[in-house]
């Protein structure tokens, strides 16, 4: 996925809508919200909905892995707050939280992160 070219939110959502061939009202039907609705998300004239919408825009859209990191990126960005999908995962771990703030503390950089990042897919094999 080529995230050099950075697109909205509302962008993002509504060209894998097109890609999939879903009309905006038969993406609405299936979200459960008014066309008018998804047409605001979609011009950017709305904030990005919740998680749980989020999920259900992930499953219709059928988007990959990557694709829904990216799509919660957006969603984030769109409502100037960290990516919904990391809340919960933070918050119920403490050793989460204890990392980011030592991050903050030692004032680690994006090469320290990269390197950090690496490793942990490398124990994907």
């Amino acid at each position: 996925m080529n995230r050099n070219v950075e697109q909205s939110f509302g962008e993002f959502i509504a060209s894998k809508r097109e890609e999939k061939k879903i009309t905006l009202r038969e993406m609405a039907r299936l979200l459960k919200i008014t066309p008018p609705y998804l047409s605001d998300i979609e011009k950017d004239r709305r904030n990005s909905p919740d998680k749980d919408k989020l999920d259900e825009i992930a499953a219709i859209l059928s988007l990959s892995e990557e694709e829904c990191s990216y799509m919660y990126d957006l969603a984030g960005k769109k409502r100037n707050s960290i990516s919904p999908d990391l809340p919960e995962y933070i918050m119920e771990r403490d050793y989460v939280r204890v990392a980011l703030r030592k991050a903050i503390d030692l004032d680690v950089g994006e090469d320290e992160w990269k390197k950090f990042i690496e490793e942990l897919e490398d124990r994907k094999g």
